[in-house]
């Protein structure tokens, strides 16, 4: 961008539309990102209650549904290893519009399925678009968003996905009334709608600033950071910070540039990432791995896909009840997930993730033992057991909703340096993914052979062993901006914040 051109946008700003708009827009566009979410949340929740009809129709025995629950994420990992490199190809906005294409797709098929093979080729292309969705999302969301709010906008992801979660349990209930064959067809085929809304909604998007300037495009960066900046100046700033992460010289400043030793189509990225990089990034790469590893060894999945088998082991006989109890949990989760949204800038991401861990730890301790006692005294109505075995599944759900279900996304999308964060976060879906393609491809014959009290008390494990390493390795990135994140890592050592706040870094909330 030229410096006259910048003077000018400032000496014509009071003819422009209120700031406020500023925060408007960005807020639209994390709006518009997530949007791809709550197709990834309706193909996880529906697939919950239309198990049950799909197993009955399709004569289906627990291995073959453990593996048509699961391999969702194990396909995903397709999307989720690409996504880096495409984005990073065609842009942020054009890959959310490939994921959703391959969203609808995939519930087309799956709407259409008529046997055991058919529907998990559906699976397999949903599970393409799982990978690239939950990858791009929040990076792009992160940056787009000024660092002041960039928490908050960086966590509508996780709440659409719970949206889309809730959705598909309410279709659950709705279609459970329709004929066997007919019912979980039109629970999974009725996803592809929203793909089309999606695709249509990007087109009111604006392209990430952050790759715009890896290919030079200066001005149409700063246009972006301009509607998305609480101020002028403040565009200028991030403009320069982005610049200076990319190595690109200061007085390198017309609209379009050819950016000096260019690899923002990824090139050298690996290397830099996993065969020699810096110790910040190694402690980068470390804290993003594991924040996704535990966020579902803890056993969030085990409890979304198998929620109507969790409660007619703690007493429900009912499908029907199963299948309130099961939109109770989205319901609750969904709103959590708000909670969490709504105070991680204010609080922390540190704060919410250690505050989350040591709530699921208790939830899951006390649902294990209440599954215990039910599973012991089997044939007896033990109402206090059900009641609290219900309670503690609702109550584990909320405390991972205000803590680790968003702010994994959000701390992930943020601490990788600008050149590496496509497929840094990528490798951390890749994991996340994983983890829940075995729980979920594994939970049914976990609780046979350790029970399914067992089973709970093994996730309460690794949620004392999650809420160490998040104490022990995950330093404080509230209010710092994307540009200064490699100053906080490095030393292992969490408790020591380094002063950032040199050159606008940091951001006071």
């Amino acid at each position: 961008m030229s410096t006259s051109g910048i003077e000018q946008g400032v000496a014509t700003e009071e003819s422009e539309p209120p700031r406020g708009n500023r925060s408007r827009f960005a807020f639209a566009c994390a709006i518009l990102a997530s949007m791809t979410s709550i197709i990834l949340g309706y193909d996880i929740g529906v697939m919950s209650g239309a198990a049950i009809f799909i197993k009955d129709d399709l004569k289906l025995s627990d291995v073959q549904l453990e593996i048509l629950m699961g391999i969702l994420n194990i396909y995903s990992l397709i999307g989720s290893g690409a996504a880096g490199r495409t984005s990073d190809w065609i842009g942020r906005r054009f890959t959310i519009v490939l994921a959703g294409f391959f969203f609808f797709c995939g519930a087309l098929l799956m709407g259409f399925a008529t046997n055991y093979p058919f529907i998990m080729a559906g699976r397999f292309v949903a599970g393409i678009g799982v990978g690239y969705a939950m990858m791009i999302a929040p990076v792009y969301t992160a940056e787009v968003a000024p660092a002041s709010s960039r928490g908050f906008l960086s966590s509508f992801p996780e709440i659409f996905i719970n949206i889309g979660i809730l959705l598909g349990y309410v279709s659950n209930y709705f279609f459970a009334k329709l004929p066997e064959h007919l019912g979980w067809r039109f629970m999974l085929g009725i996803g592809a709608v929203p793909s089309v809304f999606l695709a249509l909604g990007v087109l009111a998007m604006p392209e990430s600033p952050r790759w715009l300037v890896l290919q030079g495009r200066l001005g149409d960066a700063f246009k972006v950071l301009d509607k998305t900046s609480n101020t002028k100046e403040e565009a200028i700033s991030r403009l320069e910070d982005i610049k200076r992460a990319a190595g690109i010289p200061e007085d390198m400043t017309d609209d379009v540039i050819v950016v000096p030793n260019k690899k923002s189509a990824g090139k050298g990225v690996w290397k830099d990432l996993l065969v020699r990089p810096t110790p910040a990034v190694r402690h980068i790469l470390i804290a993003c791995l594991g924040v996704h590893f535990f966020q579902q060894a803890s056993g969030i999945d085990a409890v979304v896909l198998y929620s109507p088998t969790i409660f007619l082991k703690a007493g429900l006989r009912s499908k029907n009840d199963q299948l309130l109890a099961t939109v109770a949990v989205g319901v609750v989760k969904t709103l959590f997930i708000v909670v969490g949204t709504c105070v991680v800038d204010r609080y922390g991401r540190r704060a919410l993730l250690l505050t989350s861990m040591g709530g699921m730890f208790i939830s899951l301790t006390l649902l294990g033992s209440s599954l215990t006692v039910i599973d012991r005294n089997a044939g007896q109505t033990i109402k206090w057991a059900i009641g609290l075995s219900v309670t503690t599944v609702m109550t584990f759900v909320a405390t991972f909703s205000i803590g680790a279900g968003p702010v994994t996304w959000v701390y992930c999308s943020e601490i990788f340096p600008v050149r590496l964060r496509a497929q840094g976060a990528s490798l951390g879906v890749m994991l996340n993914r994983l983890m829940s393609g075995i729980i979920g491809m594994t939970f049914l014959s976990l609780s046979k052979g350790l029970t399914i009290g067992g089973a709970f008390f093994l996730f309460a494990g690794v949620a004392v062993a999650a809420w160490i390493f998040f104490f022990t390795f995950l330093p404080e990135t509230r209010g710092v901006a994307l540009e200064g994140m490699e100053s906080l890592f490095g030393s292992y050592s969490a408790n020591k914040k380094k002063n950032v706040m040199s050159k606008g870094k940091e951001v006071e909330q």
